[in-house]
């Protein structure tokens, strides 16, 4: 009688111990994609960077100046000008 619960316990530790090296087996198997395609990318990332380099670089072209049409230039009055016409104007209730 008192064999049986050992008996149990002894099954579940052996279900856990399964479990965990299934788990173990899984993220090694994740971990090992995970390397293989870093090192892919890696690989195409550093061959297009060397043909980028091996290119010749057409040359700049010369940006050419736009011309506004309108300069706005500041108003030729005072501030106490501004902020009278502001007051008359009932900005300032």
């Amino acid at each position: 009688m008192a064999d049986e619960p050992n008996k149990m316990r002894a099954e579940i530790r052996a279900r856990q111990a399964e479990d965990g090296r299934k788990a173990m087996a899984e993220y090694e198997a994740s971990a090992a994609a995970t390397r293989a395609k870093t090192e892919k990318l890696r690989a195409l990332r550093l061959a297009r960077e060397a043909a980028e380099a091996a290119a010749p670089k057409p040359p700049a072209k010369p940006k050419a100046k736009a011309k506004s049409k309108s300069k706005k230039k500041a108003p030729d009055g005072k501030l106490a000008d501004w902020l009278d016409d502001q007051a008359e104007s009932g900005r300032n209730t």
